[in-house]
């Protein structure tokens, strides 16, 4: 095993991970990491990782500070990195981890930004013209799903009042109840997405029929929150924003937790103390 291209033990890592029944969101996200690692090895001509010391992991994560990722998305990389040389030294390809020695960059958790009633209100508005936007709009509004549990969406998972949200990462599949304005939006986007002949089963496709990506999804809001002047926002936003809405109106935390796909529901409960901190109040937000 030693004497294995860095890129094949890269894929046994993998297959091990999948023989231990991760997800498929991991299964991708270790493969990119250590891909992306193994492309600044290269650049740095060390094609075996039994070359590998500390200097270099600390090196590849200061590239990545430089290349503006978050530090959080380096701890992240460092933390895939750490399990795949973990991996390594179990298996004999290696006598040490230097993964060990390297620390993780130091990052803040940014409180989560509450879209006011006039901005939630103005993305709606400038995305009615756009039956597919809007409707993505209005499911991560009204259900608090995930961006990567949106794009994984069938037409199977649609029901009359809700939808099935499959296994995605760390949250587990349920279902989420649809309100009347999700309901709509959806039925909508239905009336072009029959337009579009050749198409897979995702609820959500491009023009070609293909499913659409999480990338392609980010995109097309982050330009509207440009063009209604929302700033500091991301998609996540719109979660946290139906999560203070359930808060407001009288949800439980176990409720929500459920609804959202919290695994703890002190997950839920820190956003109980944003909306004392912040003093929101539900005339304020208003009704979604």
């Amino acid at each position: 095993m030693n004497s294995l291209p860095m890129i094949e033990l890269i894929d046994r890592f993998i297959g091990s991970l999948k023989s231990q029944n991760r997800s498929e969101f991991t299964l991708i996200a270790y493969k990119k990491d250590l891909q992306q690692f193994i492309s600044f090895l290269s650049s740095k001509e060390k094609i075996d990782f039994r070359e590998v010391i500390k200097d270099d992991i600390d090196a590849f994560l200061n590239k990545l500070l430089q290349e503006k990722y978050t530090r959080k998305s380096a701890s992240r990389k460092l933390n895939s990195i750490r399990t795949f040389f973990r991996y390594l030294k179990s298996e004999g390809a290696i006598s040490q981890n230097p993964s060990l020695d390297v620390l993780h960059p130091k990052y803040s958790l940014v409180p989560p930004r509450i879209l006011s009633e006039m901005e939630y209100r103005a993305l709606r508005d400038a995305t009615k013209d756009d039956p597919r936007t809007y409707a993505l709009v209005e499911i991560l509004l009204q259900t608090g799903i995930k961006i990567g549990e949106l794009v994984n969406l069938r037409l199977e998972d649609l029901k009359d009042s809700s939808l099935y949200i499959r296994d995605y990462g760390k949250n587990l599949s349920r279902e989420v109840p649809l309100n009347n304005a999700a309901k709509k939006s959806i039925t909508q986007y239905l009336k072009t997405r029959e337009k579009i002949t050749n198409s897979t089963d995702h609820l959500f496709i491009t023009r070609t029929g293909k499913p659409i990506l999480i990338r392609n999804v980010r995109q097309v809001i982050m330009r509207y929150f440009d063009e209604v002047g929302i700033d500091d926002a991301t998609i996540n936003d719109l979660r946290n924003t139906f999560i203070t809405h359930q808060l407001l109106n009288g949800a439980s935390l176990e409720y929500i937790a459920k609804i959202v796909g919290h695994r703890r529901i002190s997950s839920t409960e820190r956003y109980l103390s944003l909306i004392k901190d912040n003093n929101i109040k539900k005339e304020k937000l208003g009704e979604l």
